[in-house]
């Protein structure tokens, strides 16, 4: 069994993986198709969001994003209310028109859909990782220390990002930053861009599922 960790916060749940947002995993994901091969997902985006589809077919349903959440170390209460939010807002936007499943669950093929605006524009309508973009994010506003971002430097360029009465992208993207923040802040306050990578990348996700072991145990 791996070392426990603290449950996070329900309400802190989202903002995580809404990170799907921001994020580039760079280790090919794939996914078994009908014949018993197996294609490359083509996109930073669905390579992300495929670390929670533990069977493998291009669907993440709302238990394994709950069991996912669990794996990486959030409570039962926690996950339950984090894969109902999860799900129930992405999965809708994500499903094919001839879809027989659940609506909770999330067709990685179209997760692009789920991409709110006001965003960092590290991925582009298709979900493709922008490395320029990203990069920007802290030569562009890490002023204080090269590099890396203060809290309020994190605030100005969330500011800078938001497009006219856009509430639910303010709200989406004020979420996201404010747990990478209190997520991968250093003991001075700082975000510090290698960090957030590996936030970012989906990396802290397989990390954290080889500390806590199965299912967050």
């Amino acid at each position: 069994m791996g070392a426990r960790r603290s449950p996070v916060a329900a309400p802190a749940v989202a903002s995580l993986l809404l990170l799907l947002l921001v994020s580039f995993w760079s280790r090919a994901a794939a996914v078994a198709t009908a014949d018993g091969g197996a294609r490359a997902w083509t996109t930073a985006l669905q390579q992300h969001v495929a670390f929670f589809d533990s069977d493998k077919d291009g669907i993440v349903s709302f238990s394994e994003t709950e069991t996912g959440l669990r794996s990486i170390g959030f409570g039962f209460a926690a996950a339950t209310a984090a894969a109902t939010l999860i799900n129930g807002v992405i999965g809708p936007k994500t499903r094919p028109e001839n879809a027989t499943t659940s609506t909770f669950s999330i067709y990685i093929e179209n997760i692009q859909k789920g991409i709110h605006t006001s965003d960092s524009g590290s991925y582009d309508a298709q979900g493709n990782f922008v490395q320029a973009k990203f990069d920007e994010i802290f030569s562009k506003y890490g002023k204080t220390t090269p590099n890396a971002l203060t809290e309020s430097e994190l605030e100005q360029m969330r500011h800078a990002n938001r497009k006219d009465n856009d509430f639910k992208g303010w709200a989406a993207s004020k979420a996201e930053w404010d747990q990478l923040y209190g997520l991968a802040k250093d003991k001075n306050g700082l975000l510090h861009k290698d960090t957030t990578r590996t936030v970012y990348d989906g990396s802290l996700f397989y990390k954290l599922a080889n500390k806590t072991g199965p299912s967050g145990n």
